[in-house]
């Protein structure tokens, strides 16, 4: 019997971590992969980005405290050329700032008039609003919750994604209580951006040995007959849309922006995504390409 080996044990634990790792990037890129084909991005530029998110991070994520990220230092950890880092640092910003500033705008103001005990009837429903000229119109509520931007350009957003209407009075009336982009390409791939970006930094997060694990859960049966998953697609976005607006509520009245009385020290962004999902088990297997 060969002697027992602690290294033996480190070098197969180490291989399952590759091997978990390797999967677990196919799955996410296997996904992502489908987006960009769809909308015609190739290879090329998709490594081009990859590049410059290798070079970001080892940059700002992985800096020796007190020194200066150095060309040298950034190239053995990426393994990327020297030449290649410094054309990747001189070129233009990747940013979807604008998009994502829009969407939560937008997103502000319907959650406000969803919470906002001024802007309900006695029901506690929204109530529909005049546009302009009263202290309960469709521009103050944009004025308390989405700062300067022009109350048209959200109330033309709203229109156009089916989110609110007009009534035969001419008043504004919500229909939906969450913002919903779907027609404007550059806001629904926003999101993409957004929240997947915080989905796996979450994972990354709970990854580490030390600190706070964050909320990280899905309940998820594969062996469900079609009427049940359209039944539980009502009933799972009805659940969580009323825990999404209690946890919005709850986190309005501590955020300075909804409420300036809010006290304590620093500045934190925190919440939390729920999403749903399915998939068709009965499919074929797809056919090898020739």
């Amino acid at each position: 019997m060969a002697p027992y080996s602690h290294d033996q044990d480190l070098t197969k634990q180490s291989d399952r971590t590759e091997s978990a790792l390797t999967a677990a990037i196919f799955r996410v890129l296997r996904v992502l992969a489908r987006i960009l084909l769809r909308y015609g991005v190739s290879f090329q530029a998709f490594s081009d980005l990859a590049k410059r998110a290798y070079v970001e991070s080892a940059r700002e994520d992985f800096a020796i405290p007190g020194r200066k990220p150095t060309v040298s230092r950034i190239a053995v950890l990426t393994g990327l050329t020297r030449k290649e880092i410094q054309r990747l640092a001189d070129a233009e910003a990747v940013s979807d700032t604008l998009a994502v500033e829009r969407y939560n705008r937008a997103a502000r103001v319907v959650a406000g008039w969803v919470r906002d005990k001024d802007f309900r009837n006695e029901n506690g429903k929204p109530r529909a609003l005049p546009q302009e000229g009263s202290d309960l119109s469709f521009a103050e509520l944009v004025r308390r919750y989405s700062g300067d931007i022009p109350p048209r350009a959200i109330l033309d957003e709203l229109l156009q994604v089916g989110t609110v209407e007009r009534d035969d009075s001419g008043c504004i009336r919500l229909l939906a209580h969450a913002y919903i982009p779907r027609r404007s390409e550059s806001d629904k791939l926003a999101i993409l951006g957004t929240d997947v970006s915080e989905l796996i930094d979450t994972i990354d997060h709970n990854l580490g040995e030390a600190g706070a694990r964050r909320f990280q859960r899905k309940v998820m049966y594969d062996n469900l007959p079609i009427e049940a998953v359209e039944k539980f697609h009502e009933l799972s976005a009805a659940r969580a849309q009323a825990l999404m607006e209690y946890l919005d509520s709850w986190l309005s009245q501590h955020d300075r922006d909804a409420n300036p009385a809010s006290e304590g020290e620093g500045r934190m962004r925190a919440g939390i995504g729920i999403y749903y999902f399915e998939e068709n088990l009965d499919k074929g297997k797809k056919e090898t390409p020739s």
